[in-house]
Parts: C-alpha cells; structure tokens; sequence
C-alpha cells in the first residue's frame, strides 16, 4: 500500500470531532473529475440546501463558463462531504475544487488530499491573515477562505433598560456579570448560551476560554480554569439557566426569541431571525476576561484543489476558484451564506451596504480558527476533553480546576 493511500485510510478511519455552522440532508453522489482541457469539472460543496435556482449555484456555473468548462456540482452535508473526499482521494477520483468547513482542512491535509497554494499558484495577499490561518499547516496553506462566520452577544434592549443597564458600560468580564445581576434583580433572565457536550459547545466556550488568555494546549492553566469559573458562577447566581448544558445553537437562540433573556451568545447565521423576534436588539462583541474583544472561532469554509493524477488540470481549477473568491463574486457569495468577507475590500463594501455588519467585521478580526496555532489534527483531540470538561463543571460533577485538570490529562494522552 502506498503512504498516500495509508493516510488516506488512517484519515478515514479517525473519528471527525467536528462539525459545520451549515448542515442539511445529503443529495446524491456525483464523482469523478471530469475530461481533462476542457469539458466537465467536479465541484463539492456543504451547502446542499442551495438548488441549481440558487445565487450560489448559478455563480459555480458561472465561474465553469468564464474558465470555459461546463461545471458539475455536487452539495452534501459537511461530515458526508469529508469522508467522500478522502474515499475519492483513496480512489484517485478526487473533484476539482473541494469547499470544506475550515476545521476540516487540515485532516485532509494531512491525509494528502489537498495540493498546497504553493504548489496550485492560488493568491493569497488579500486574505486575511488569521483566517488564513485556520487552513495553514506547517507553514503552508490548503486553500483560500470563502467566508467566515463567528460569535457575538446579541441582547435585547428592552430588557436592558428595564433592569437600569447602559450597554456601553458592557467592557470585560467584571461589568457584564454585574449587568446579569442587575437583569435578575429585576425580574428578567440573564444569558443564555449553548455548552451541549459536541464541538457546538467548544466553539461557544472558546470566546471565553481564549479571552481568558488561555491556551488549547494547557487545558488546565489558571486562565482557563477562570473561563470555566465563569460559566459555572453564572449557573449557580441564576444568571443563565440550566439547560445550557443541553442547549445546541438553535435551541439557545430560541430561547433568547422568546424575549426574556438580555443576552444570547449566537452567530451572524442569526441575524435573519434577530430581525423577526418582535423586539429591538443590539450587538457587541464578546468581551475579553480585562476588557477588549475577545477572539471567538472562525465558522465558515476553505476553497481547496485536491490533488489529481493529471496535474495540467489545475489550471481552470485555479481559474474557477479565483472566480469564485474574486472582489464582486466575494460579495454575492457572503451576501448569499451569511458570513464575513475575507478581504478587506469586500468587508468595507458589506459595512457600506449594512451597517449593522460592522460589529460581525470586527468581531472577524479578532477571530481566529480552532486549529490555527499549527494545532491542525490536534484540535479535535483537544475539543473533546475540553467540551466533557465543561458538561462536567456546570453540572456540578467536578469543580472547574478539577474538570479541566482531567482534560488536559486525557487531551495530552490524546495528542502524543
């Protein structure tokens, strides 16, 4: 067996800790990569929900017909969309252009799946670096970011004002805990998150966790066990309610429409339905542990070329994603999924055109992705502990220090 085709099976094999910010049912197989100069090139994306009527759709086509191909795509749920491209790797049936959940990148990285920028001659001078960086191994980089989505604090402002809260006094740790008092004091609920034992609930922790200054690879450090603290005091103070434990992203954020919590950790996917809750709102970043925006995760997906055996084909490869990725496609694309630009220009042109976006560009910004730090197949060997970590702390089953404790143990063992 070849080393390719063992990391491929070793890739395949290994259990996927992740999960995408966009799910849906999978559609039908469509493989192969097509005639070669010319003719038909394979797309994949995990966006199943968008049909052949979709913007989205009507682009890929477009980028086929300027490149002077005819493109055939295919939409499939995220974790179906990585274990069909490192079996098509294993088959040498890879598509042409590969559209992942960041996350994912380095495992098929690492399994030999994708061709670098260096080897595909892909630009990327006008991304931006710390999203760049979430598709960067060892100082190379496996594809040029699509987009990107992170977390904020939604709150609603009637409740503020009911409880005496000036949300510009909303700086750090210390002043959003005092605000949650002052809510509960008068009558309304506090916060409300989602910290459900899956990578859902480590993407929610991490804002605090790096705002703390922790690090991914010292679980059990002081700042960390202060993140965790934090969570748990706002459980035991009333200040969110018990069925974070339980509460994925969605069921969070209903909670937070039915109009009786002052703030709700959520993502810009939420933005459509922030504007049908029926009451005002606002949003800021999510504050550092001493004040400053804190780095949330970086949801959203790469543009990859997988590796072929006909390496002449990179050519229109690259020509369809650099369409794909260009400064007015960019903008029809974000526009169409929800997320922030990966360049500045088109992040200028989204403010210009909405306002209400300037928080989620700043917010971007500070962001930074989960396996960024060269933590790459690492990080869902360290997401795991971390997210048992937190179901076990706000459960009260272990003391923060202790829970984190066991975690870094588990995740040190894991990542030898």
């Amino acid at each position: 067996m070849s080393s390719l085709r063992r990391r491929l099976l070793g890739a395949i094999l290994v259990p996927l800790a992740v999960v995408g910010t966009q799910t849906a049912c999978s559609s039908s197989d469509t493989g192969g990569s097509g005639a070669t100069g010319g003719g038909t090139y394979t797309i994949w994306d995990p966006y199943p929900q968008y049909d052949g009527s979709s913007e989205w759709v009507q682009l890929l086509s477009k980028c086929g017909t300027d490149a002077g191909v005819t493109v055939k795509r295919a939409g499939y749920d995220t974790s179906d969309l990585t274990n069909k491209a490192l079996l098509a790797a294993q088959q040498g049936n890879s598509p042409d252009v590969l559209i992942v959940d960041n996350p994912v990148v380095s495992t098929l990285a690492e399994a030999g799946v994708l061709t670098t920028t260096q080897e595909n001659k892909l630009d990327t001078g006008a991304i931006s670096p710390n999203l760049l960086a979430a598709g960067t191994i060892a100082g190379k980089s496996y594809g040029v970011p699509i987009g990107a989505n992170t977390l904020a604090l939604y709150y609603n402002k009637a409740v503020l004002q009911a409880a005496g809260v000036d949300i510009a006094t909303i700086k750090d740790w210390p002043s959003l805990t005092t605000a949650l008092g002052k809510v509960k004091a008068a009558g309304k609920k506090g916060i409300t998150f989602s910290a459900i034992g899956t990578e859902e609930g480590s993407f929610q922790f991490l804002p605090w966790y790096w705002g703390s200054g922790a690090d991914l690879r010292k679980l059990d450090s002081p700042d960390a066990v202060s993140a965790l603290q934090l969570w748990t005091d706002w459980l035991k103070q009333g200040y969110a309610p018990n069925s974070v434990i339980n509460n994925t992203q969605t069921t969070s954020w209903q909670e937070f429409a039915t109009g009786g919590y002052a703030f709700a950790e959520n993502g810009t996917w939420q933005l459509g339905n922030a504007k049908k809750a029926g009451f005002e709102y606002g949003i800021i970043p999510v504050p550092a542990k001493g004040g400053g925006t804190a780095p949330a995760p970086t949801g959203g997906e790469f543009v990859s070329i997988p590796v072929q055996k006909d390496t002449a084909r990179y050519e229109v490869s690259k020509k369809i994603v650099q369409c794909l990725t260009s400064t007015d496609n960019s903008y029809t694309t974000v526009s169409t999924l929800n997320y922030v630009a990966p360049t500045t220009a088109v992040q200028d042109k989204q403010v210009a055109a909405n306002p209400e976006l300037k928080v989620w560009v700043d917010a971007v910004k500070a962001a930074k992705g989960r396996t960024s730090d060269d933590l790459g197949t690492k990080y869902p060997k360290i997401s795991q502990p971390m997210w048992t970590a937190v179901q076990a702390a706000l459960s009260g089953s272990k003391s923060p220090a202790d829970a984190l404790a066991a975690a870094q143990t588990a995740a040190a063992a894991a990542t030898k």
